[in-house]
Order: C-alpha cells, then structure tokens, then sequence
C-alpha cells in the first residue's frame, strides 16, 4: 500500500510537469493578453524554449501584462538583440569544469550538475546556454564524479544543482543523496532548487522522509522573486520541508519590472521567514545573454537595499551580492544605509 501511495504521489508532480505550458501564444490567451506579445524571432525560442508549470501561471494576475510572474518566464523579441557584455557563459563556468558535470569555484566546495531539466524556464537564468549535454553527470558519468571527490579530501561541502535535482525521480535524488553521504569529508549537502516553488506538489511523503533521513545538515537553497510566487500551497509545501529537517535559505535575482521596488522587497523577505526560510542573497543580475532587459542600474540596486535594510530587522535583509568570475567568493555589494524617505514606487508591490 505505502508504495502504491509512493508510485501516485510521485506520478501526480511528474504529470504536472509534464503538462507544463510550452506555448507563449497558449500562456497568453490563458491570461487574456494581447497574443501578438509571442510574435517572436524563432530563435527565441528555439534557443530557450518557454517552459511554465501551470501551478504558477495559475499565480499570475489575469489582463497584466506586467505581472512579475509573468515577466519572468515570457520571452521577448529583445532576447534576440545581441547586447555589448551580455554573454552565453557569464561566470565562465565551463573554466570551473573538473569533469562532466562537476564544477568547482571556490575553496571547499565542488557543484554537481545532476540533471538539465527544470520545472521552469527563468529568462535571466545563467545556464540557459549551458552545454547540458557535455556537462552532467549522469549515467557512467556520475561513477567517475564520486570518484573523483573521493580522491579530494578538500571538498567539505557538495551543491546538486543543474537543471533543478527536484526534477530527478526519487529513486535518482535518494541515490545521489546516499552515494554523496559515503564521502567522508563531507559536512554538509545543499540543494539548489526552484521547483518546491513553482510546483509545490514535488514536496511529498517521500521526499521529506529522504530528508528526514540524511545524516549531513541539508541546506536548501530555493530561489523566490517575489512574494506573489508564495501562495498558501507553496508556503505549506515549504514548513513542510523545514520540518523535515532541511535548512531552508532563499536567493532571489533583482530584476527590473519584477521586484525593483523597496515594498516588493520588503515584502519578499516577509513572506519568506513566515514560510520558514531565511533571505539570504540578492543577487545583481548575472549579464546573460537574451536578459538585459532586467538589468538595473548599479546605484538603483544600492539605493533599494539602503531602505530595505532602513525598514527591516537585519536577519530579513539578503546580503546584495554579484558574481565575478574567479573570484574567491561571492562579492558584497556595499549601500548606505539611510532613513526611509518617500520614494515614488515605495508602496507598490508589482
């Protein structure tokens, strides 16, 4: 019985995925929107295909086209625009490649790209012209990663990343998780997930019991844009996971039109520590190519963060950070903190 149960629950978010909106013209009529918005160059999405669970669309404000959900996922004709520093890999992560699959930054941790597949398609993600293909470790792939950090006593710490490993079957994520616990140096695992959010029902039975069972703290790291994204499903999905012992943090992007606002980010970082994680990163936009319609000026991104972190407790402030290639680490943006004057945006949560 408890394995039929387990078989159902984990058909029911694969199917979910699977039925996943793939047609810009077809998310557009579901919202009411003008459906001459996908008239798109074919690259477009050629290169990036549209990918949105309806879980989320369902979260997005009908007859808006400037909803923050929408204006994540929905491609543009302005992706096609090459644009001076906008680049395929703007980390230049294939120069932090050890192996198939497993990329190294900094000291003491090692990334594993575990799967290509994510539950949705970000347009300012990093990876969207990453080499899947080349770089995963999967399959014969997988045996040589694990050797290869048996043979490193160095690396203390492993992130599965991808793709989203949420996306992997259960049976593929409890093995990773237990073939990674083996390793004796490891202190501690982290997931880097956005599908808890976008498709609360990947966190079932089964899940928090894999969870539940580790024998390293897990961290998981979700990535939340805005407070619009952490309906009353997703926020029991993610107490949820806390519950089962996981670490729950948050890294969010700061994009223009989606959470550019002091009162989005104000409110962000609210509604995540209610559902029990913790804001952690605000990253400044990595310079993709196909995204530089979400930059933001540098001084606006300061000037945000000054009166986010005028307005809130400081454990609800995200640390405003920017990844610079070869860097030793993440690189802290610095802002003055000041009083919270009127702004002319600071009450609009969009």
């Amino acid at each position: 019985m408890h394995r039929s149960r387990s078989r159902a629950s984990e058909a029911n978010w694969q199917q979910a995925l699977a039925e996943a909106c793939r047609d810009p013209g077809e998310l557009l009529q579901q919202l009411g929107l003008d459906p001459r918005l996908a008239d798109l160059p074919a690259s477009v999405c050629r290169d990036f295909p549209l990918r949105v669970p309806q879980s989320f669309i369902a979260r997005m404000r009908p007859g808006d086209p400037d909803d923050p959900l929408l204006r994540q996922v929905l491609p543009l004709a302005s992706e096609a625009r090459a644009v001076p520093g906008y680049v395929a890999d703007p980390l230049a992560e294939r120069s932090a490649a050890r192996g198939p699959g497993l990329l190294q930054k900094y000291r003491g941790r090692a990334l594993l790209i575990v799967t290509a597949a994510c539950a949705v398609h970000c347009r300012y993600c990093f990876r969207r012209a990453f080499p899947y293909q080349q770089q995963r470790a999967s399959g014969r792939q997988a045996q040589a990663v694990l050797a290869e950090l048996r043979a490193d006593a160095s690396i203390e710490e492993i992130i599965l990343s991808g793709g989203d490993p949420l996306s992997l079957s259960d049976a593929r994520l409890g093995w990773w998780l237990t073939e990674l616990q083996r390793l004796p140096q490891l202190r501690r695992l982290r997931i880097h997930t956005r599908l808890p959010v976008v498709l609360p029902s990947r966190v079932t039975a089964e899940l928090l019991a894999m969870i539940a069972a580790c024998r390293r703290p897990l961290v998981i790291v979700l990535h939340v844009n805005h407070a619009q994204e952490l309906d009353t499903a997703t926020i029991t999905a993610l107490r949820r996971l806390r519950s089962s012992g996981a670490t729950l943090l948050n890294q969010a992007v700061l994009l223009a039109g989606v959470n550019d606002s002091v009162a989005a980010l104000c409110e962000l970082s609210e509604r995540l520590f209610a559902a029990g994680v913790l804001p952690y990163y605000l990253h400044l936009l990595d310079p993709v190519a196909g995204a530089a319609h979400f930059e933001l000026p540098l001084a606006r991104a300061q000037a945000l963060m000054g009166e986010v972190a005028a307005r809130l407790p400081g454990y609800l402030v995200p640390r405003l950070v920017r990844e610079i290639p070869g860097a030793a680490a993440k690189t802290s943006v610095e802002f003055a903190v000041h009083k919270a004057g009127p702004s002319h945006n600071q009450n609009r949560v969009t």
